[in-house]
This record gives structure tokens, C-alpha cells and sequence, in this order.
């Protein structure tokens, strides 16, 4: 089964209790929004699981989640470090000028002159604002600040147009 066209969610951190539930590192906003999706594919190396959410919630600080066949500790420990993958279609639809990391990542960043800075390859939350990393000649941080650094966002056409300097 191809992961290609899924998005990464989380992660299963450790097991929770005799039962088989796992604690589930999220990568979600707010945290507990990967409980909102199910079927999971679960992904570590060239191994593959789908698995349905039963239930989930917040043990203190934890995000915990039981699934359909894990059922006692130990099949919940053999899930250790697997990533949490969903397909794009079970995220909800964005707002215009709204964007998942998912759809940035991979799209060709220049500038209002027309200079290739390259390609976005990961994002960065600083608080503050998101933040593009893109690489290209060299690595750059253009922050992600719709209206001012980001002028245009086209995801047809897979390009971001960005109001910065080349030397930076």
C-alpha cells in the first residue's frame, strides 16, 4: 500500500495500560484533533497497518487511543514509533487563503522578480508565525506571513510567490 498520497498526523509513543490502548504523539491543532480521524495507517519502515480508532481522549497531559485487534499490552507495544498517516480527504476543507503544511510542502517558492529560491521542504511553528523552509541554492527561512512575505499561494500551478530578498 502506497503512502505517498497520505499526510502524517502523529505518533504512536508508547502503550497505555493492560488493554491495549497507545499514547498517540500528535501533530494536530489542537492535539486532540487526530482523535477525529479514523482509519489510521500506521507506518514504520516498509511495514504498513490500517487501523480503526475505537475511542481516544486525554489521560493528563497524553493523548491515548484504543484500536480495533490491539487489545492487550503487548500488541500495543509492538506499535512503538509507527506514524500516524491519514489520506488528505479525511482532513476538512480550508477556508480560502487557508493552507494545510501538507499543501505547501513541495511547492516551488520565488520571488515578485521572478527569482527560483526553490522548493518548500518542511514548515516551522515559532509561536510567533510559521515559518517556510525552503531549499534550494542554500537553505532559507521565509516566514510564512500572508500579505506581506507571502504575496500568492497557487496550488495549481504549485508555486508561492514571496516579497523577499534573494541574499537573504
Amino acid at each position: 500500500m502506497s503512502t505517498q498520497r497520505y499526510i502524517n498526523v502523529g505518533k504512536v509513543s508508547g502503550a497505555f495500560g493492560i488493554k491495549g490502548w497507545v499514547k498517540v504523539f500528535s501533530f494536530t491543532d489542537p492535539l486532540d484533533n487526530i482523535l477525529s480521524y479514523s482509519p489510521w495507517l500506521l507506518k514504520k519502515n516498509d511495514q504498513t497497518i490500517a487501523v480503526e480508532l475505537i475511542d481516544g481522549g486525554f489521560q493528563g497531559k497524553a493523548i491515548i487511543a484504543s484500536l480495533k485487534g490491539i487489545d492487550n499490552r503487548d500488541l500495543a507495544e509492538a506499535l512503538l514509533g509507527y506514524e500516524i498517516m491519514i489520506r488528505p480527504e479525511q482532513l476538512p476543507k480550508t477556508e480560502e487563503g487557508e493552507y494545510y503544511w501538507s499543501d505547501l510542502i513541495g511547492l516551488h517558492v520565488e520571488t515578485t522578480l521572478g527569482v527560483d529560491l526553490g522548493v518548500v521542504d518542511s514548515l516551522l511553528a515559532t509561536g510567533a508565525n510559521d515559518v517556510l523552509i525552503v531549499q534550494g541554492d542554500k537553505e532559507r527561512a521565509v516566514p510564512f506571513l500572508q500579505g506581506q512575505t507571502v504575496l500568492q499561494v497557487d496550488l495549481v500551478m504549485g508555486k508561492i510567490i514571496v516579497d523577499w530578498d534573494p541574499e537573504f
